[in-house]
């Protein structure tokens, strides 16, 4: 069950994405970057976390899901270093994926290159 709760709420928003894109004039960037916020800000009024705890990886792989790190690695480093943690908790909450992807990319860009689309 838990599989399918992630699916349903991973979907949805990708679903969500896609109706983005095709009915709107948003690019994939600015729909990206507004997913990081919007999942900042929802968890920074205790809106995610619900959602969290019924769509597991559903719901915090996505972009949501970044924004929702951002905000509890804040939440935490406020607790422990006070009002300076809010500047370094995010990245240091993020970094571990921010680093894997940057990581892949270069790993994946000597086996692959680039072409022109046309």
């Amino acid at each position: 069950m838990e599989y399918l709760r992630a699916f349903l709420v991973g979907g949805a928003i990708c679903a969500l994405s896609q109706v983005l894109i095709d009915r709107t004039r948003l690019t994939p960037a600015r729909i990206l970057s507004s997913y990081v916020i919007i999942g900042l800000v929802l968890t920074a009024l205790g809106l995610y976390q619900p959602l969290v705890d019924f769509g597991g990886a559903g719901a915090t792989v996505p972009l949501f899901g970044f924004g929702y790190s951002m905000a509890k690695g804040v939440e935490a480093a406020v607790a422990q270093y006070g009002w300076t943690g809010a500047f370094t908790g995010g990245i240091a909450a993020t970094a571990g994926g921010v680093a894997a992807a940057v990581g892949l990319s270069l790993v994946m860009s000597f086996f692959f290159q680039s072409r022109d689309p046309s």
